[in-house]
């Protein structure tokens, strides 16, 4: 029996989506590789997850999007992070840092 993927928190998504963005600027495949990888396998991103968050992102000025071609040759739309999105995962992974602290040690005492 293969293990539980585990479910994100809400809100969680859009900060690893800006973080997987933060250093090049990746298509939706390459993000959710990236993201795969980088958790142990841990986290496999649905499709139906992914490219509503890249669009609600791109609509809140976080993330700035445009069409490339791949490595392989084929068109996709490339996102990258945007000065605005910077400071928002800044935040967010400040805020996160923060409550994953505090749930420990609430763990960890009871």
């Amino acid at each position: 029996m293969a293990p539980r993927q585990p479910d994100l928190l809400q809100g969680t998504l859009d900060m690893l989506v800006m973080r997987a963005v933060a250093d090049e600027a990746l298509h939706g495949y390459a993000l959710v590789h990236r993201l795969k990888l980088i958790s142990g396998g841990r986290l496999d991103v649905p499709q139906g997850s992914l490219y509503p968050a890249l669009h609600r992102l791109e609509n809140q000025g976080a993330l700035k999007a445009e069409w490339r071609l791949t490595d392989t040759g084929r068109a996709a739309k490339f996102y990258r992070l945007t000065a605005k999105g910077r400071k928002r995962l800044d935040a967010e992974v400040s805020e996160w840092k923060e409550l994953s602290l505090a749930i420990g040690l609430v763990l960890e005492r009871t």
